[in-house]
């Protein structure tokens, strides 16, 4: 099932969504918002999936996608929660910059709670703000949890798993390690997310989800070309199920939580990167100087996953404006 939001009011209308992504239809006589579906997941979920499989099979009609407004799925959250679960990512923008990893890189997982207030939709434009604060794009998959009590053991996180999404976590750079040297986290580095247009059920991703993962590729593109197309499931050290436990060791989390992955990397080079920081790296580690720049005015920034060759979650399509 695929599920989405169009723009009305605060949070959105919640609409079902044509497994080819080309047609919507309301479902807010359910549900009125993803929000209050989550709330009530196992009541609505079943509604959903009959309202989804009626726009599959031609029973109702729907409307084009294109001639609708989509909103991130959830334009704002209780708790939007970012992991850092790709060890070849941390090993490598710290080596650049001649700082050690963390001794419990592979035990102990990186985390930091963002903005969730006002999230992004996939084809609002981002201002960039001053230049000079160095604007980067990552390229993310995330999980939208139902409530999930504390001191949940991983091999119940599965249980708390709703739905799938893709995000792109603008960092700006530059700001980033005079707040880390604070010793106290992200904060102005980190603004607004932004998320794809589609949230999907675990069985739109089928035997591509497994051990907690997405082992698809995650293609980004800037002005029209790929710079990566890591796989987000191969490396990923930490699962979704690693994260979640993680997350809850001390606190429970309500309904519609984001939970992200962090920047999908590989650690072949022929797969790109998910981030401007990773290539930056790699230059610096290899000349000891960064030829890459950060974000300009008019830059587009473009990313999406495939499964046989459909779009799961459609694109995030942003466009960088002063």
């Amino acid at each position: 099932m695929k599920l989405a939001s169009t723009r009305h009011g605060r949070d959105g209308a919640l609409h079902v969504v044509s497994r080819d992504g080309t047609r919507v239809a309301p479902a807010t006589d359910v549900a009125p918002t993803l929000q209050s579906a989550l709330d009530d997941w196992q009541r609505v979920a079943p509604e959903l999936e009959r309202r989804f499989a009626a726009l599959e099979s031609g029973t109702i009609s729907g409307q084009a996608t294109s001639e609708v407004e989509l909103t991130a799925p959830l334009p704002r959250a209780y708790e939007w929660i970012d992991g850092s679960a790709f060890i070849n990512h941390i090993v490598l923008v710290r080596r650049a910059r001649g700082a050690e990893p963390p001794e419990a890189l592979r035990t102990d997982p990186l985390v930091y709670q963002g903005a969730s207030g006002c999230l992004l939709g996939p084809t609002d434009s981002f201002p960039l703000g001053d230049e000079a604060f160095g604007l980067d794009f990552e390229a993310e998959v995330c999980v939208v949890l139902g409530d999930t009590p504390r001191g949940t053991p991983v091999e119940h996180a599965s249980d708390h798993v709703r739905l799938f999404m893709l995000a792109n976590d603008w960092t700006y750079r530059n700001l980033v390690p005079a707040e880390l040297a604070k010793g106290f986290g992200f904060f102005v580095s980190k603004p607004a997310t932004s998320f794809s247009p589609f949230a999907v059920t675990a069985d739109e991703l089928g035997e591509a989800f497994r051990d907690g993962r997405v082992h698809l590729a995650l293609e980004t593109r800037l002005n029209g070309e790929l710079v990566g197309d890591p796989n987000a499931g191969a490396e990923m050290h930490f699962s979704f199920f690693e994260l979640l436990a993680h997350v809850t060791k001390t606190r429970a989390l309500s309904a519609g939580t984001i939970l992200g992955s962090g920047t999908v990397s590989n650690a072949d080079p022929a797969r790109g990167v998910s981030c401007l920081a990773e290539r930056r790296a790699r230059e610096m580690i290899a000349t000891g100087r960064t030829e890459t720049p950060f974000l300009r005015p008019g830059d587009q920034v473009e990313i999406e996953m495939f499964n046989a060759g459909s779009s799961v979650f459609g694109a995030i399509s942003a466009r960088v404006v002063p």
